[in-house]
């Protein structure tokens, strides 16, 4: 046999030396047919990964698609003045041009933090029953009348009455409000002018809107729940708010002071206490907090948690600055504000960029349209201290 030369300067057999190099030649085939394998499920194992992701975001996905051209183009408008992207933009799903002579329409985002404002802020709002119109107005049928009732048998039937019903419209007013920034804060790329231009239009609109809903004239602007009649409740009809008098101007007086609130009470259907609340400004309430019950015991409680009303007798109450003082006027209301008081608005918010009129400002024009009215007279009951 013919021997080989090891490299420590061994012999080895030419045949150990064959089976030697088929041994390695098998083990590298076996490893690289192992490393292809392993490759093939890797690659698989990639492919679900991506299409599980890829079912779990089709929902939102959708609506990125849809927000993601419109948020885009209306930063560039914002900070640049750059139109071209929203020219011609259509949101498909809404049915809305996004621009128009007043305007563009604010992306979704800015639009979202506005109304969340606007809920948020210490107004009307925040117990009044708030609708979404499409139209110039809106209108609400109600009715004044009691369902009949009765027992009735095989041989005779409930009598029955003709409705009384009554057709209220709320015409929607045009709500503005110009926040101005400049052209230098603009460019800064780290300024959030998203941010900031949804909190200056839902400051402006959340001061204009809390005053038109408790004393605005209805001209060109939401009617007040203030300005409509009202009668002592004794006498009150049905369109008319029911008001009781403290009997002492400008206090509730010494004797039995939390009488008015209770009659105030007790006075409204029991179908609106349910959902009742007051609505009074800081001035009355101080003077509310310092009633006490027979056995010492004041009538007006704290909230326990955060984000809770304070309560009076029972009942939540909600401070609106822009009541009247407890010596100028109904200072307090208490009902169901759903029942007797209706917002309606519009749902788009517009924007319309002003680089001329501040120099060297940008002023920003924004606009949307919201009305407000009484709907039911009977929900509602005022105070007046006198």
């Amino acid at each position: 046999m013919t021997e080989v030369k090891t490299a420590g300067g061994g012999d080895m057999p030419a045949g150990l030396k064959g089976a030697m190099a088929e041994f390695v030649s098998e083990l590298k085939a076996f490893r690289k047919n192992v490393e292809t394998k392993l490759q093939a499920q890797e690659d698989r194992m990639t492919m679900l990964d991506r299409k599980t992701a890829i079912r779990g975001r089709a929902p939102l996905s959708t609506a990125a698609e849809t927000e993601a051209p419109h948020q885009k183009a209306f930063a560039a408008y914002l900070r640049r003045g750059d139109d071209d992207g929203l020219r011609g933009l259509v949101l498909e799903e809404k049915g809305l041009t996004v621009a128009s002579d007043g305007g563009f329409l604010a992306a979704p985002q800015i639009a979202a933090q506005v109304q969340d404002a606007l809920r948020g802020a210490a107004s009307l709002r925040g117990v009044a029953n708030v609708v979404t119109v499409e139209s110039a107005a809106y209108e609400v049928l109600v009715d004044k009348g009691d369902m009949a009732s009765g027992w009735a048998t095989e041989s005779s039937a409930v009598e029955t009455e003709a409705p009384q019903v009554e057709r209220v419209t709320i015409p929607l007013h045009e709500l503005s409000a110009m926040p101005k920034a400049s052209q230098r804060l603009l460019d800064d790329a780290a300024f959030d002018l998203e941010a900031w231009l949804a909190g200056r239009i839902a400051e402006r609109f959340a001061r204009a809107e809390a005053t038109a809903f408790i004393k605005g004239d209805g001209i060109d602007k939401p009617r007040g729940i203030l300005t409509y009649p009202m009668a002592p409740n004794a006498t009150a009809t049905e369109n008319e708010i029911g008001m009781f008098a403290t009997g002492t101007l400008g206090s509730f007086g010494t004797d039995r002071p939390a009488d008015p609130l209770i009659d105030m009470i007790y006075a409204l259907g029991a179908e609106y206490r349910a959902n009742a609340s007051f609505v009074m400004n800081s001035k009355s309430a101080g003077a509310v907090r310092k009633i006490r019950d027979a056995e010492g015991r004041f009538l007006w409680t704290d909230s326990l948690a955060s984000g809770e009303p304070a309560r009076l007798l029972g009942y939540p109450v909600l401070l609106c600055e822009d009541m009247p003082d407890v010596d100028d006027g109904p200072a307090v209301l208490f009902g169901d504000f759903a029942s007797a008081y209706t917002i309606a608005e519009r749902p788009e918010l517009r924007v319309l960029r002003d680089p001329f009129s501040a120099k060297p400002h940008v002023l920003f024009y924004a606009t949307k349209r919201v009305g407000g009215g009484l709907t039911d007279p009977r929900a509602v009951k005022a105070l007046i201290f006198g």
